[in-house]
């Protein structure tokens, strides 16, 4: 009975061990085949740039943080590009200074130029001699006057300098302090004794100092040789040159970039203006108050004030201190305090008042722009960055103005005497500046009759760019850049 009975339970299990290996081996094929599969399709990675959703990964990102970015890598491109540009231009200094000053000479002596070309009908060549001649002349006339005064003068300031300084030995001798006479001569004995001995002993330092100013009169010299032929051939050539920049650009550019650039050169022209109206003013109220209290030298001092007021800050402070110590050495301490007093007063509504006002409408930009351009520029390049930072930064604003669809000068959109040629004939005065230079005061001829007689002048042009006319004769130079 027992036997029979675990016979068949025994065979119930074996099989059920072997339906759960079937299932097992099953399963595992079933796993293998699968693997086969998938390792002949090839191992699949996710996208990288798409999320699990499969949105981009710049999607992600939000626009006000992309246009952040965008414009932050734009300006930080923009500013390495200036900065590498002022960097450059502080290395050439000696070629870029030369250049900038004859330019703001040439913004000044271009009206005159312009009248002996046109109204005296001198030749190019001559008109630019004729005004480099004036505009030298006349600056060479005020300082000769000056310099006469000062060497007629100076002898006498110097007996009252010595005479002043023994008043001041009396006073500290018979004066509140009274000192003593000996204490006194051994204190200047002492003074001479130590500025011998700096001078001993320092001789190798001074020996460089003055091989440094030597090398730098020489830099000076060379610069302003660099500036004389440079303005001579602004004056001569100015339209010229400027063509050919122009044609550099292509041709869709051309026109625009003209444009931009006879906006930027009138305001320079503006800047160059008011600045003298400033320097007049500054000097005339300084002079006439040296006048008034019968200080000597007036004439060299109004000279040295109005020439000084073109350097900033520098040349206020050193034409204002020669004022006032002619005032005491002349006059006395209380005439000094009240030459001084006069200079502040000067001054200070000269640059607080005048010449931000003016200088604002002559270029466009606010009195407060004015200031900062000053103290920037001053602070990256000294004294020149001061005296060109708002010529360059009216410029810029003029043409950049103009680039961006507003013209700040609407006028010269038919003025026919406009500095660069009149309106419309750029294409003419292109083609026409490929001529020989040979042929230059002919065709002066033809851009001066464009400004009085435009249609006539547009007819001759064409006629002398015909193929029949042969090689097109240049527009010349008007003195104009």
């Amino acid at each position: 009975m027992e036997t029979g009975t675990d016979a068949p339970m025994s065979g119930t299990g074996g099989s059920r061990s072997r339906r759960r290996f079937a299932d097992l081996f099953e399963r595992l094929s079933a796993q293998r085949e699968e693997l086969r599969d998938g390792a002949a399709e090839g191992v699949r990675f996710r996208d990288a740039t798409s999320g699990p959703s499969g949105e981009l990964a710049h999607m992600a990102v939000t626009w006000p943080l992309r246009v952040a970015a965008a414009w932050s890598w734009r300006a930080l491109l923009v500013a390495a590009a200036s900065a590498l540009i002022v960097w450059g231009a502080m290395k050439l200094s000696i070629i870029v200074l030369p250049v900038a000053i004859a330019l703001l000479l040439t913004v000044l002596l271009e009206p005159l130029v312009g009248f002996f070309h046109r109204r005296a009908h001198l030749s190019q060549t001559l008109s630019a001699v004729a005004g480099l001649l004036v505009g030298f002349g006349i600056a060479g006339a005020l300082v000769t006057q000056a310099a006469s005064s000062l060497f007629q003068q100076f002898p006498s300031l110097l007996v009252k300098a010595s005479g002043g300084l023994d008043k001041a030995v009396d006073w500290l001798t018979n004066g509140p302090l009274a000192l003593d006479d000996t204490t006194v001569d051994k204190a200047v004995i002492s003074l001479q004794d130590e500025i011998t001995g700096y001078v001993q002993a320092n001789s190798s330092l001074l020996a460089s100092g003055a091989l440094s100013v030597t090398s730098s009169l020489a830099s000076v010299l060379a610069g302003a040789l660099i500036t004389l032929f440079c303005l001579f051939f602004f004056l001569k050539e100015g339209r010229r040159i400027w063509l050919w920049v122009v044609r550099l650009l292509p041709a869709s550019a051309r026109e625009p970039v003209h444009e931009s650039a006879i906006r930027g050169w009138a305001t320079l022209g503006g800047y160059v203006r008011t600045q003298i109206k400033v320097a007049a003013i500054d000097a005339a109220g300084i002079g006439l108050g040296a006048a008034v209290l019968h200080v000597p030298m007036a004439v060299p001092i109004t000279v040295l004030v109005f020439f000084g007021s073109f350097i900033p800050i520098v040349g206020a402070f050193l034409s204002g201190t020669v004022a006032v110590l002619v005032a005491v050495v002349d006059k006395g301490l209380t005439t000094g305090l009240i030459m001084l007093l006069v200079i502040l007063v000067v001054q200070q509504i000269e640059g607080n008042i005048l010449q931000p006002w003016l200088m604002s409408n002559a270029v466009s930009l606010h009195p407060v722009a004015v200031l900062l351009v000053v103290t920037g520029a001053g602070a990256v390049a000294g004294i020149p960055g001061a005296l060109f930072g708002v010529p360059i930064a009216a410029f810029l604003n003029s043409t950049f103005l103009y680039l961006h669809g507003y013209d700040p000068l609407p006028e010269l959109r038919t003025k026919r005497d406009r500095p660069g040629g009149p309106p419309g004939m750029l294409a003419e005065l292109v083609a026409a500046s490929y001529a020989p230079k040979d042929a230059e005061e002919a065709d002066s001829q033809t851009a001066d009759a464009s400004a009085a007689d435009p249609a006539a002048a547009s007819a001759e042009v064409m006629e002398s760019t015909s193929p029949e006319s042969g090689t097109p004769s240049p527009a010349g130079g008007s003195g104009q850049v």
